[in-house]
């Protein structure tokens, strides 16, 4: 069982930067891979970003490439994303989860990650 807590959000004006950090605790993230998604209100939950059990793979969703980072760190038991060119789209709910894998082409599908946080509200103010 791995419990996933997600912290970095908040209110931010167009154009700034966040870094969501979500910090794994019960299993070692090592052998899971990371996605995060968002939801926003009245829509479904998409993905954003994801990356690898090893780090060596991402991908994100089109509207964030070039904006979005996705990193892990394994030894601190943490996977982050740092957001920058904050646009109001990007409102929404963000939510980290895992998948036990250790595939090396992560899954960018909502239905394919056993474990989900609790999720973090980022605000992007026009």
């Amino acid at each position: 069982q791995v419990q996933l807590v997600e912290s970095g959000g908040g209110l931010v004006q167009a154009g700034g930067s966040l870094r969501l950090s979500c910090a794994a605790s019960g299993r070692a993230l090592s052998s899971y891979a990371m996605g995060w998604f968002r939801q926003a209100p009245g829509k479904e939950r998409e993905f954003v970003a994801t990356i690898n059990w090893s780090g060596s793979i991402t991908y994100y969703k089109d509207d964030v490439k070039g904006r979005f980072t996705i990193s892990r760190d394994n030894a601190k038991n943490t996977v982050f994303l740092s957001m920058n060119s904050l646009k109001p789209e990007d409102t929404a709910v963000y939510y980290c989860a895992a998948k036990l894998t250790y595939a090396t082409y992560p899954s960018r599908g909502k239905e394919s990650y056993d474990y989900w946080g609790q999720g973090t509200q980022v605000t992007v103010s026009s």
